[in-house]
């Protein structure tokens, strides 16, 4: 028997556009992210376009772990092959817990739109002191696939048989 889903619990996130050349009037993957997360009731607190350098990225994102007021960040870019990604091995130090399923899941649906193109994504997601950390290729379609098939169940409590918001006091008093 199956308990009856809970209420919505709304979440405060930031997103991270990680790009040398994307402006806020051209970030149509950090606005893809910022209207499904206001749509599902997610409270977006803050959204920073950053260059793509690993000591400043993992400074940046260190800061909002630290900060009590911040449940997740989710980022878009910076997770392909070149010299300039840098997203994964930014983040990946800061991670208590690393969640492989994401990227497996990630690359596996991606699989359907892109074929074997998905092996150039290093997608990857992760638990860093109680704050949940999704890393995004910076395409506005793996924004899309990402965030509809991924994140945004498993940032609703009311999914079943479970979640990641339901995890999260678990997760913060361990």
């Amino acid at each position: 028997m199956s308990k009856a889903p809970g209420a919505f619990i709304p979440l405060n996130v930031v997103i991270l556009t990680l790009s040398d050349t994307r402006t806020r009037e051209n970030d149509t993957s950090g606005d893809f992210i910022d209207e499904r997360l206001r749509t599902a009731g997610h409270h977006v607190v803050k959204r920073v376009i950053q260059r793509e350098d690993l000591e400043d990225l993992r400074k940046l994102i260190s800061a909002w772990v630290d900060d009590q007021e911040i449940d997740v960040v989710v980022a878009t870019g910076g997770t392909g092959l070149t010299r300039r990604d840098v997203t994964p091995e930014a983040v990946r130090p800061l991670f208590t817990k690393e969640i492989p399923g994401f990227g497996e899941l990630f690359r596996m649906l991606s699989y359907d739109d892109i074929g074997s193109s998905t092996i150039e994504s290093r997608a990857i997601a992760g638990v860093a002191d109680g704050t949940l950390i999704f890393c995004l290729p910076g395409s506005t379609g793996a924004c899309q696939l990402g965030m509809d098939k991924i994140i945004l169940p498993q940032l609703d409590a009311r999914t079943r048989p479970c979640n990641l918001v339901a995890l999260l006091p678990r997760i913060r008093h361990e």
